[in-house]
């Protein structure tokens, strides 16, 4: 098996840049892409690299973090659509060949934290 880990990397620089060919290279076949939050779920490479190629809005991203062991990585990602900075975390799986099988988006929401507790934090 190739390392999941350059081919999640290569999946994320092709994505800053708009290289669908490269992009669609690191994408199994049957790609399933997940969307919980929104209970979404695009299958197939072809339909995955048109839902990326389409998205209505000028976005980038900066990746924070990847944690990464065999068969299975991580992303954390800063994702900048307009003025707005948004993170999300990705699950990524491998096929037999290397390439990914399946991505798993999470896009949490930032949110007020409820009262009471400011004595335990820091705001920042």
């Amino acid at each position: 098996m190739t390392d999941l880990r350059r081919t999640v990397e290569s999946f994320w620089a092709s994505a800053e840049v708009g290289d669908w060919s490269a992009f669609a290279e690191t994408l199994a076949e049957d790609v399933v892409y997940t969307l919980p939050q929104t209970r979404e779920r695009i299958s197939g490479r072809e339909r995955y690299v048109e839902f990326n190629r389409e998205y209505p809005a000028d976005w980038h991203l900066r990746i924070e973090r990847v944690v990464a062991e065999p068969g299975h990585v991580v992303t954390w990602a800063r994702v900048t659509v307009g003025l707005e900075e948004v993170d999300a975390v990705s699950f990524f799986t491998a096929d037999e060949s290397g390439r990914i099988a399946t991505v798993t988006d999470f896009w949490p929401e930032p949110y007020e934290p409820p009262a009471g507790r400011d004595h335990l934090t820091e705001r920042y």
